[in-house]
């Protein structure tokens, strides 16, 4: 999943970027005609909001796992659209479907965005922006069932300088009561380093039912025929209501308990190259107000966690890509490969508007 498509959206003449990028990464995914059309729609809604009420911002386009495919086989389109504008003053109302005041629009709006998508959220701040996600899968879901139910997982990455291939990687599996998110950095850029963080999301499907550090060593072996990688693996324990964490190499995460955010640190070394004899496991309570953001050195060492209370019960996705548009700007560009994940409670909550 290391393709990456970013596309700045500054005038009406890159929303056709926009939906090249859309198509291409439909292709990469094997979206048929229909999911591929909708997947353009929904973006071009999102870059003629860019442009109509925001001033402009970016369009990133990611693979990710498919949610019935417990995160291994099957790819989904995950859409983000990202702007430091004014922010919309009115969610409920902007969010009704067909309401659309902007030039370039197809008519749909963001509610139209929300009824097309498979999953779709947004949180905007005046002042501070918007940031919006939307997840197009292979096929529609089955007449009367309804998607099938995500995780409570979502990230994002971006390449350096727009690079075709991105070196992070993020992905996740469940087993039994074990809900499994592990965040990977390959060595260097490129697809080589894209390669190196490929294999570990991959191989972690075979070693999901392991404690993390455990996992880290079975990636290990796996990433030996590669540069390496530096590994976090977070995995919670839905019976003892328990975080498990354990990290090789320069990965960054932050644990939110109550009102307070704890750094969790990961062991020095490479996955693939030079393991540690001993890999240190944190285990912390985990419940319906936890939260936590994994990310790769790409992000500011000095970033700042959410502290708007309102962003920290959206959608993961969406905590993700608010978290990375907050540590740059156009002004200060991300130095480095980048990607940000986000493990959440299982609330379950209801629709987009039961939480506004």
């Amino acid at each position: 999943m290391s393709r990456v498509w970013e596309v700045p959206v500054h005038d009406s003449t890159r929303v056709r970027g926009v939906r090249v990028a859309v198509h291409e990464a439909s292709a990469h995914a094997g979206l048929g005609r229909e999911r591929t059309a909708a997947a353009e729609l929904v973006a071009t809604e999102l870059a003629a909001n860019l442009l109509g009420h925001a001033g402009g911002g970016q369009l990133v386009v990611n693979l990710v796992g498919a949610p019935d495919a417990s995160g291994g086989s099957g790819a989904s389109v995950q859409l983000y659209a990202l702007d430091h504008g004014p922010g919309i003053a009115d969610v409920a109302a902007a969010m009704r479907d067909g309401r659309t005041t902007t030039e370039g629009s197809l008519g749909a709006g963001l509610g139209g965005c929300r009824r097309i998508a498979d999953a779709f959220d947004l949180f905007s701040a005046p002042g501070r922006g918007t940031a919006a996600a939307a997840r197009i899968d292979p096929a529609p879901p089955a007449s009367g069932r309804g998607a099938p139910p995500a995780p409570p997982v979502g990230g994002i990455t971006l390449a350096l300088a727009r690079a075709e291939h991105c070196g992070d990687g993020w992905g996740w599996a469940r087993s039994g009561d074990l809900l499994t998110l592990v965040l990977a950095d390959g060595l260097g850029h490129g697809p080589k380093a894209a390669h190196a963080s490929a294999v570990a999301v991959a191989e972690l499907q075979r070693a999901a039912h392991l404690p993390p550090d455990e996992v880290l060593r079975v990636l290990h072996t796996a990433l030996r025929p590669t540069r390496g990688a530096a590994v976090a693996v977070a995995q919670v324990d839905g019976r003892r209501e328990e975080l498990h964490f354990a990290g090789v190499g320069n990965i960054g995460a932050r644990l939110r308990a109550g009102d307070r955010w704890t750094a969790l640190i990961s062991h020095p070394g490479v996955v693939g190259a030079h393991f540690p004899a001993r890999v240190p496991v944190r285990r912390v309570p985990w419940d319906r107000d936890s939260l936590l953001v994994a990310h790769s050195d790409g992000l500011p060492s000095r970033w700042e966690p959410p502290g708007d209370p309102r962003l920290l019960t959206r959608d993961p996705a969406v905590v993700a890509a608010a978290v990375l548009r907050d540590a740059g700007s156009p002004a200060r560009p991300l130095r480095d490969d980048t990607s940000v994940a986000v493990l959440a409670p299982d609330r379950r909550t209801g629709s987009h508007d039961d939480r506004l």
